[in-house]
């Protein structure tokens, strides 16, 4: 098994540790220690991945041990040992980081929230107080742990770079100290949390080491196989005429020191990365990919599988369809969706054949402006296919003017807001609290305001004479008010001659008169 020192987990490790011990040389700060804490978090996730590996690992032992217990047991019974033997060490500085943080904090002191993270006597005292240290009994537990997996590691490498991070030794800048003194005499909390943390990290990733080992010994990553199939994996089923199929053909299970020969349609294809086979279709249908491939085994026989695979080459096409509408209005933004299956829309562009308009990008999708009516708007639309755009159809829309809007009055009942078209009662209240109309094409289908510019009101007398009152604006005048507040329940007026301009800028005298009965 060759094992990489400068792998990017051990350059990491060994760069917080450096750094670890770099903080260790200075005052003890609060970014000092706001610094080992990130360290420890860092290590910590790093901890709990190796041990979620870990685990997955022996799941495929005791899975693989279960189906042949003959072949898998020594292998699943060694590491099974290796298991329980990381398991204690890692629950031994689990029950050590506690007791330190409970020594600085108190009996309810939490390694998720070391509050005297500065303390330096709390380390030293669990770890090296003369008759509780447990400073000893950690050293011994760390040798004796390095040499159980050492002895079950063969590859050179990955021993030195386990005997480096389990190490005990002690730098002669140590002056006379022991490992345990050395490592925890007036050290602050948090820097002896993360060293303790760092020694878990140090432990999984051994542990991690030893079961790739037991797991390349067992051959739980051969692949048995009773059946070879070949097959195509196209890109895409639906080809566009002028375009290109582009399909995969494998072997499954393949040898991947050898590649098997293509036969299309009894010809030897030329070799091509991975499989890859193209060609261009130029005519219309159904047709199928039929060839096979053939592989030498180990024992010098030819193996042969056939495969077939069907495909739909389709004229080019689109899907264009007006958002709120069948036609285009001049002077409108009219929404439009363009699509091309099977092509993304970054892939997609449209264009006006004739110069009527504007046709824009919007959003995911086109806004097309006419400028002229009674003339015909056509849409090409381009799609980007294999590297190459070409054209996906042309498409024709007839030019119409915005329909007339329609006179109301809009009020508000009970937050909600809405539009008096007459043919029942308007309460005399919210009529003398409107402000004026409005206008719009409100059909269910389009909603487009328009704005007011003046209107007529027509109130009857008591002999039946008609009383005209205009406004110039959207608004009603004092007048009118005051017609409104002399109409009793049941009289009725009207609002004609509406005089309207909408977003196409045309001016327009509305035929349509609003009937306001008062209840």
């Amino acid at each position: 098994m060759n094992i990489n020192p400068d792998s990017p987990r051990q350059k990491m490790i060994n760069l917080m540790y450096i750094v670890l011990m770099a903080l260790l040389a200075l005052n003890v700060s609060s970014d000092v220690l706001n610094g080992f804490s990130l360290v420890g978090e860092s290590l910590l996730r790093t901890t709990a991945n190796s041990a979620e590996q870990n685990r997955s690992l022996y799941v495929d032992l005791a899975e693989a041990n279960r189906r042949n217990p003959e072949k898998i047991g020594p292998w699943f019974r060694k590491a099974t040992q290796v298991k329980q033997m990381s398991d204690s060490l890692v629950a031994l500085v689990d029950e050590l980081k506690l007791r330190i943080v409970q020594q600085a904090d108190g009996s309810e002191g939490s390694l998720e929230d070391i509050v005297n993270r500065e303390d330096l006597e709390a380390a030293s005292f669990v770890m090296l107080a003369p008759a509780s240290g447990q400073g000893e009994a950690l050293y011994e537990s760390i040798n004796r742990y390095r040499e159980e997996i050492l002895s079950v590691v063969t590859d050179s490498v990955q021993r030195r770079i386990i005997d480096s991070n389990l190490s005990t030794d002690v730098p002669r800048k140590a002056l006379g100290k022991n490992w345990q003194e050395y490592i925890f005499e007036n050290t602050p909390v948090a820097a002896a949390i993360t060293l303790l943390t760092k020694l878990q990290s140090d432990v999984r990733y051994a542990e991690g080491e030893v079961l790739h080992l037991l797991t390349q010994n067992t051959d739980m990553q051969d692949v048995r196989v009773n059946r070879l199939q070949a097959y195509v994996i196209p890109t895409s089923q639906n080809v566009v005429r002028g375009g290109a199929y582009t399909g995969r053909v494998i072997l499954a299970a393949v040898d991947s020191t050898q590649r098997p020969s293509l036969f299309i349609g009894g010809e030897r294809q030329t070799e091509n990365e991975d499989g890859w086979f193209e060609t261009v279709c130029n005519r219309t249908g159904d047709f199928s990919l039929d060839g096979y491939l053939e592989l030498v085994q180990g024992n010098g026989d030819t193996l042969r599988r056939h495969f077939s695979q069907p495909y739909t080459v389709v004229e080019p096409s689109a899907t264009v369809s007006a958002t709120l509408m069948n036609v285009l209005y001049a002077g409108y933004d009219n929404p439009l969706s363009i699509s091309v299956p099977g092509v993304p829309a970054d892939r997609v562009q449209a264009v006006l054949l004739n110069k009527n308009g504007t046709l824009k990008r919007a959003g995911k999708g086109y806004v097309a402006r006419p400028s002229e009516v009674n003339k015909e708007v056509v849409i090409r639309v381009m799609a980007e296919v294999n590297g190459r755009t070409q054209s996906m159809g042309d498409y024709t829309y007839r030019v119409r003017s915005l329909p007339d809007p329609s006179p109301f009055i809009e009020y508000t009942e009970k937050g909600v807001s809405r539009r008096y078209r007459g043919g029942r009662g308007l309460p005399k209240a919210v009529l003398m609290n409107t402000q004026g109309i409005v206008a719009a094409i409100d059909d269910g289908l389009l909603n487009i305001g328009f704005r007011v510019l003046g209107f007529e009101t027509v109130f009857f007398d008591n002999m039946g004479n008609a009383v005209p009152e205009v406004s110039q604006s959207a608004s009603f005048t004092p007048r009118q008010k005051e017609m409104f507040r002399r109409l009793s329940k049941g009289k009725r007026f009207y609002i004609s001659r509406v005089r309207a301009v909408g977003p196409d800028g045309v001016e327009r005298l509305l035929p349509t008169t609003l009937e306001v009965i008062v209840s």
